[in-house]
């Protein structure tokens, strides 16, 4: 099993005429996606390799049966691209890649998500991967394999190194997300635990966090109060200092006390979670947990 992203995974691309969205379109069919319409205002008619465009999501979702978004629209007109996708009530997941939409935009589409029973990843996100079946966004996949550890990750740099590091211990994902470093996402560590504990065919989860806010603290309450999945950690910006963004909109440290790396590596260690101080030792922890 795998958890959002599956065999019957049917997906539109918003902005798939684009020339981001016309690459990463091209890519996730040849990794073997299901993408079966693409939506743009007045390109309706069009086809970007052999997939047929449509002017808005609802007209590709009923003509296609889709039931899965992702967003490659620049960032001025991304919220309104997810505001489209949330009215479809027949989509279960938009994935939300586009990086610099603004927090007021996100803090709108995220009510409005709340008001849904759809799944959003993102945004600023590499987006969702279960291997051998599909990839939704920007995610390289020739480097996942099948297998039972369920991956959620902040940052997808380290999605990459941790599941590098994986694959080459013989150790296959069930699915990868990557939630994103904003500091409004739709899909948070807690939600994507509480999936990746429902599916059992996940043995082990990896969780890389990173500094900024408290969703690491809050998903280690989550993982000592409610998972019986072991989960192995790692957190990244060790020697970011105080009040300094860090790469994403939302890794910086307030000074509030909590935030900081420490206070989430023990967070995390306090509810028996093993954080490696190393991509590699977060391998090490998998391997121990298995």
């Amino acid at each position: 099993m795998s958890v959002l992203v599956d065999e019957d995974t049917r997906v539109v691309v918003q902005g798939i005429t684009g020339g981001e969205g016309r690459f990463h379109t091209e890519q996730m069919i040849e990794y073997g996606t299901d993408v079966v319409a693409g939506a743009v205002p007045g390109k309706g008619g069009e086809e970007v390799a052999g997939v047929p465009v449509y002017d808005t999501v609802e007209g590709a979702v009923e003509a296609e049966d889709a039931n899965t978004s992702v967003v490659f629209v620049p960032p001025a007109f991304a919220a309104d691209a997810a505001f489209e996708a949330l009215a479809v009530d027949d989509l279960d997941l938009v994935v939300t890649i586009t990086e610099g939409i603004p927090t007021q935009d996100m803090s709108g589409v995220y009510q409005e998500l709340q008001r849904t029973d759809t799944y959003m990843i993102g945004p600023n996100c590499p987006g969702i991967i279960t291997p051998g079946v599909a990839k939704l966004g920007i995610l390289p996949g020739n480097i996942f394999a099948e297998g039972n550890v369920g991956l959620v990750s902040r940052s997808g740099t380290l999605t990459y190194q941790v599941v590098d590091n994986l694959t080459e211990r013989g150790l296959g994902q069930s699915t990868a997300v990557g939630i994103g470093g904003d500091p409004i996402i739709g899909t948070d560590f807690i939600d994507a635990l509480e999936l990746f504990e429902a599916d059992p065919d996940t043995h082990a989860v990896v969780m890389c966090g990173e500094i900024g806010g408290e969703d690491e603290e809050a998903a280690a309450r989550y993982i000592g109060e409610y998972m019986d999945t072991p989960v192995a950690g790692f957190i990244a910006g060790r020697t970011a200092p105080p009040g300094k963004r860090m790469g994403h909109a939302g890794a910086i440290v307030s000074g509030s006390g909590t935030g900081t790396a420490q206070s989430k590596i023990d967070a995390l260690e306090g509810v028996g979670v093993p954080v490696g101080d190393t991509p590699e030792e977060v391998v090490d922890h998998v391997e121990d947990l298995l």
